[in-house]
């Protein structure tokens, strides 16, 4: 029987472009194409699976950044509800280790959406969010890897290339919409696409094919709730990383097998003095503190200064729709 972590770690990246995606992935899996579907039917339905589709790149089709506010507990699941209606927030975290407990990623086609959707939040929380946006990306969404208990084993450790912006024409934005919706479960997912967008199969293709080879598409494929795989524990580890050595060991702590996001982003002082993020995740607390120490040792970070800000609630988490701002 095929074992779930092997199918899984197969499914997030690579998504064949061809007509019957799904028959050609399924016989590299030694699977018949109606089981594949059903298996992956089965799992989004039951919110394992979040969709099938393309994973952009940051801040180049559009613009998005992580927010905080600080809120008092009696108050956090009053806010976070608010936070949540907002259609541009994907993301939205309760996490502990800090005064801003409340953590959200909203993304937009353009700065001035994006602010305005901040200055809403600040209008019903009662204080201005913390805007921190990403000064440079090391690791960032390459996928979840589900074998060797999960530790890494089959990420591939590619370190992000940095990507221009790109503008996109009315048609690209349809391919987005659509992309963003997911690729649905029919033997001919790209033809549907195809329907959907009004565009010829073959243009849909050759545009989904050039977008991945720009890295504007980071990833084609599944899309995974790791908290749904036993995956429920994580932490966002923070660190005041001098500048001038920031990207270096950024790039050093991307590589560690147990770090599944890593980026820089902008501090704001006196507030938020932290330049350096990563994203550790665990089965259990057990296994995330040790995994913690040891990427602080073989990074060179256990005298930096950092918090360790622990994952308590998900509140939100879907990915960014820049193109379909209208739904929540």
């Amino acid at each position: 029987m095929l074992d779930e972590s092997t199918l899984y770690d197969t499914l997030q990246h690579g998504f064949p472009l061809q007509p019957r995606p799904y028959q050609a992935l399924a016989e590299g899996l030694d699977l018949c194409e109606h089981t594949l579907l059903s298996l992956l039917a089965r799992d989004l339905g039951a919110g394992r699976i979040s969709r099938i589709g393309a994973v952009f790149a940051p801040n180049v089709i559009g613009v998005s950044t992580l927010a905080a506010l600080s809120v008092p507990t009696a108050q956090l699941d009053r806010v976070a509800a608010c936070v949540s209606s907002c259609a541009p927030v994907s993301h939205n975290y309760a996490r502990s280790g800090h005064a801003y407990n409340l953590w959200f990623v909203a993304g937009a086609r353009e700065r001035g959406t994006l602010d305005g959707t901040l200055a809403a939040i600040a209008g019903m929380a009662g204080q201005v969010p913390l805007d921190l946006p990403m000064a440079r990306e090391y690791h960032i969404d390459l996928g979840f890897a589900l074998g060797t208990s999960g530790r890494g084993a089959t990420v591939r450790r590619r370190i992000a290339s940095p990507v221009q912006p790109v503008s996109l024409d009315a048609e690209d934005w349809r391919l987005v919409a659509a992309l963003e919706a997911g690729l649905p479960l029919t033997p001919r997912p790209f033809h549907e696409l195809a329907l959907r967008t009004r565009l010829p199969m073959p243009r849909v293709l050759e545009r989904i094919a050039q977008w991945s080879a720009q890295g504007v598409i980071r990833r084609l494929g599944v899309v995974l709730r790791h908290g749904r795989f036993g995956y429920g524990h994580n932490a966002m580890c923070v660190w005041d990383v001098p500048d001038a050595r920031v990207d270096a060991i950024g790039l050093r702590l991307a590589r560690q097998p147990r770090v599944t996001l890593c980026y820089r982003r902008e501090r704001r002082l006196p507030a938020w003095p932290f330049n350096l993020f990563a994203m550790v995740h665990a089965r259990d607390a057990h296994d995330l503190q040790p995994a913690l120490d040891h990427i602080r040792a073989t990074v060179g970070l256990d005298q930096t200064p950092g918090a360790v800000l622990v994952g308590t609630r998900c509140y939100k988490q879907r990915g960014t729709r820049y193109a379909t701002q209208g739904t929540a």
